[in-house]
């Protein structure tokens, strides 16, 4: 598998704020965090053109109450991650075929939640970091990957790195 990443593309952050609305109006829970994560929510970072959406919950018991709203808005749910991941719901919505946003729903605060935020906002606010992780995909992307969890995989090391920093 090949992966192909893009130059950034101002439209994802447009993109995220239609979806977001969707994604609202379809869960119906005020205190619903909904944040974009991922590659396209970093300014003129090279990304998968995937928009990554995480749906923070105050109490992840709920999660399984979304699933079908969300479903109705046009996301598959991919049941198989939970036995890797349980206390992620992850949902995907494709156009053609071809995936367009990936949905991670998880508790607002929990792990999962705050070392996705806490790269996110660290690549925003270093130019070097971000840098060096564009430098680390555009390499890995050269490579033909079974999957792009394999993809995926090779990145956490950096990514990891990143994080210790982003909460020391």
């Amino acid at each position: 598998m090949k992966i192909v990443l893009m130059e950034y593309q101002k439209e994802w952050k447009a993109l995220f704020e239609t979806e977001k609305a969707s994604i609202i109006r379809a869960i119906t829970d005020d205190s619903a965090w909904v944040e974009h994560i991922g590659s396209t929510s970093v300014p003129e970072l090279a990304a998968k053109p995937i928009i990554d959406i995480m749906i923070g919950l105050k109490g992840f018991a709920t999660a399984d109450d979304f699933v079908l709203s969300l479903q109705d808005i046009g996301y598959r749910y991919i049941s198989e991650f939970e036995t890797s991941f349980p206390e992620r719901k992850f949902l995907v919505k494709a156009q053609d075929g071809v995936s367009t946003h990936h949905i991670h729903m998880v508790e607002y605060g929990s792990h999962f939640w705050r070392r996705h935020i806490l790269f996110r906002d660290y690549l925003i606010n270093n130019q070097m970091a971000k840098e060096q992780y564009e430098s680390l995909k555009r390499d890995l992307a050269l490579k033909e990957w079974e999957d792009g969890n394999e993809y995926a995989s090779a990145k956490t090391s950096f990514i990891r790195e990143i994080e210790r920093k982003a909460d020391s």
